[in-house]
């Protein structure tokens, strides 16, 4: 065999998208960083030891939120497993009518269409113009991103036709033009995920699709900031990524110094719709709030940054350790029931992957957890009524 055919088939036993992968991508993330400030982008400055010492910390936790089912499953008689599920554990029925493949359609043909409703009423296209992109966020573009994203991936996840991927690209572009590229990144790796795991996609389609995703997240970033009016841009597209990735952990750096500064106000405003990234940028570093010249400025500060300025490293740590956690008991059971639980899981995932930069400062993020989080208390408590019955059956 050969040395290629070695790889490849390494690479096939890999589960790309297991939960450690945000492990993986904020290192990524952080080398991004350190070639920007190696080279002094923009003049842009290293960060202090301080600041790697909390994100070291907060991926210590995270590595324990994912260890620790493992480690309870191994000291527990009732292992979870196809067999036992198979009998009882179709959660699908409680929420039959929402599944139902042409509910599931309407949905996301009635998202697009939102969408394209909302990209009418603002008159241009948001993602060449910093002013239209500052009003693009309405409740409709809210609304249709929360339908379209879940019944999409449901749909792929349970009835997975090829055509249903020309809704997809119809979406992607729709959401894409709107200027964000949270969520056109979130639509393009969600499906990605859901795709894996559906259709067990061959490694080298993975790395070529995370490849298009990189090309795109580039594109969509350098055109959106050299649309904004009121800023100037000389970097070339790659000298961006490295900038962007350098100053967001030089804010990091800023957080890390003052921890527990913004006492929960950042949580308060992301669960109850507010602008959390604005009040970073006015906290800390109020230069480049300047009324008067442009729109608030929006500033992120990795995954890390809100738990810390919220509420200092203990903080982080709770935040971590649930994020693992949560994100290695949707992995396991999404692994043994399928459907929908594959679709929330890359939901969940994808979003977790894009907090690695702007930090889990989003309500609409936050929702979709919920709904993990249902599925699998849903789950739990059909999986204990399986073992109680194979109790009974014993005595």
């Amino acid at each position: 065999m050969s040395f290629l055919g070695n790889i490849s088939n390494k690479l096939g036993d890999i589960d790309f998208f297991s939960p450690y992968i945000v492990v993986l991508i904020t290192l990524f993330y952080v080398i991004l960083a350190a070639v920007g400030y190696q080279y002094h982008i923009r003049n842009l400055q290293w960060p202090g030891t301080v600041t790697y010492l909390f994100i070291l910390w907060g991926v210590l936790f995270y590595i324990f939120g994912l260890v620790l089912p493992q480690l309870i499953n191994r000291n527990n008689r009732y292992v979870l497993s196809r067999s036992n599920l198979k009998r009882n554990l179709s959660w699908f029925g409680k929420l039959k009518f929402l599944l139902d493949e042409r509910v599931l359609i309407v949905l996301v043909v009635l998202a697009l269409i939102l969408q394209g409703v909302n990209l009418i009423l603002l008159g241009g296209i948001p993602l060449l113009s910093g002013y239209l992109k500052f009003k693009a966020t309405t409740d409709l573009w809210r609304i249709s991103y929360i339908i379209f994203l879940p019944a999409l991936n449901l749909l792929i996840a349970k009835y997975p036709r090829k055509w249903y991927y020309i809704l997809f690209v119809i979406g992607l572009i729709l959401f894409a033009v709107n200027g964000y590229r949270t969520t056109t990144i979130a639509i393009l790796l969600s499906v990605l995920i859901t795709t894996y795991y559906v259709m067990r996609l061959k490694s080298k389609y993975v790395l070529l699709f995370i490849g298009l995703t990189a090309v795109i997240f580039i594109i969509l970033g350098y055109v959106a900031v050299k649309s904004i009016q009121w800023q100037t841009w000389v970097l070339n597209p790659l000298e961006l990524v490295f900038y962007r990735a350098g100053f967001t952990m030089m804010v990091l750096d800023k957080i890390t110094h003052l921890p527990g500064f913004t006492g929960g106000e950042l949580f308060y405003q992301a669960l109850t719709g507010g602008h959390p990234r604005v009040t970073v940028g006015q906290v800390y570093l109020p230069e480049f709030y300047q009324p008067g010249k442009g729109p608030t400025t929006s500033i992120t500060s990795t995954i890390f940054g809100p738990a810390i300025s919220d509420f200092g490293a203990l903080g982080l740590a709770i935040q971590m350790f649930l994020l693992g956690i949560i994100l290695r008991l949707m992995h396991n059971a999404q692994k043994i029931l399928k459907g929908a639980l594959t679709a929330l899981y890359a939901i969940m995932l994808a979003h977790t992957l894009i907090w690695v930069e702007t930090g889990p400062t989003d309500s609409m993020v936050w929702f979709f957890y919920v709904l993990g989080i249902i599925g699998l208390l849903i789950a739990f408590k059909l999986f204990l009524r399986d073992v109680e019955e194979s109790n009974v059956e014993k005595k």
